[in-house]
């Protein structure tokens, strides 16, 4: 084991306590204050890919990411049938605006926007309880993977977009979001099934991450920005939660949500 594998802890924990810190509180006090901050976070998001995808449109990535900053904040407050298409407007908007990127962005939009429509309408129906178990999913399955494929490493998952995660990192993840489901399911009336569930979730995190690699990877970048040290951009580190709420808003049409409890 050398160094140079742990260069990047410490700013990486620094970071990442700061945006707990946050997160928590926004998570705690709910409401507007909740939805202000996931509407702040998705038009960050949105700035940062279109400045990936499109390095001449400076402006555009200021205009769409206050567009779908405000259009993430009025989404939750109107009727959902109403929320759907506001949601989608940013993504055709953005397709006039884009020279290179623009289906890409338009896809990838649409899933930050119904990604933060999934977390604040989470949050405002079941309440904190199930948005901490949310975040803890996506936490843990981030941190069982960061150590477990450093300490253990073996065969990588997708070396050609992805060479850092591994096979041994991507099942910590499973294991480390079981052990969250088992911890919840026995202090709540969720079943059994909720293991499940967050194992499922674990796999919408990870995929989220390797879907904006790949994205990174096709256009030449390390990181989505600089706003962050140690963790690059927002969507770096927030990939994992977009593939996680996009998942939770399909499997609660499956299934029910929580599991058992209904």
């Amino acid at each position: 084991m050398t160094a140079g594998k742990w260069d990047d802890l410490v700013p990486r924990l620094v970071s990442a306590v700061a945006m707990v810190s946050v997160g928590a509180l926004g998570v705690w006090l709910g409401g507007l204050w909740f939805h202000g901050l996931i509407s702040i976070v998705a038009g960050l998001m949105v700035w940062e890919l279109v400045k990936m995808l499109d390095t001449e449109r400076s402006k555009s990535a200021m205009i769409l990411a206050a567009v779908a900053a405000a259009v993430s904040m009025i989404a939750i407050e109107i009727p959902g049938a109403l929320a759907l298409p506001l949601l989608m407007a940013p993504s055709m908007l953005g397709l006039g605006r884009m020279e290179r990127g623009g289906v890409t962005y338009a896809v990838f939009t649409a899933f930050i926007l119904l990604a933060a429509y999934g977390l604040m309408s989470l949050r405002d129906e079941f309440g904190l309880t199930w948005m901490v178990w949310l975040l803890l999913v996506v936490v843990v399955t981030d941190i069982a993977g960061y150590f477990a494929g450093r300490l253990i490493g073996g065969p990588k998952l997708w070396p050609r977009v992805s060479p850092k995660k591994t096979w041994s990192g991507t099942v910590a993840g499973w294991l480390g979001s079981a052990a969250v489901a088992m911890f919840f399911a026995g202090a709540s009336s969720a079943g059994y099934g909720l293991i499940g569930v967050s194992i499922g979730v674990s796999m919408a995190s990870q995929i989220g991450d390797v879907a904006e690699s790949a994205i990174k990877r096709r256009v030449g970048v390390k990181d989505s920005s600089r706003l962050i040290p140690g963790h690059g951009g927002l969507l770096d580190r927030f990939d994992g939660m977009l593939g996680a709420a996009l998942f939770i808003v399909i499997a609660g049409q499956l299934i029910g949500f929580p599991p058992g409890v209904q």
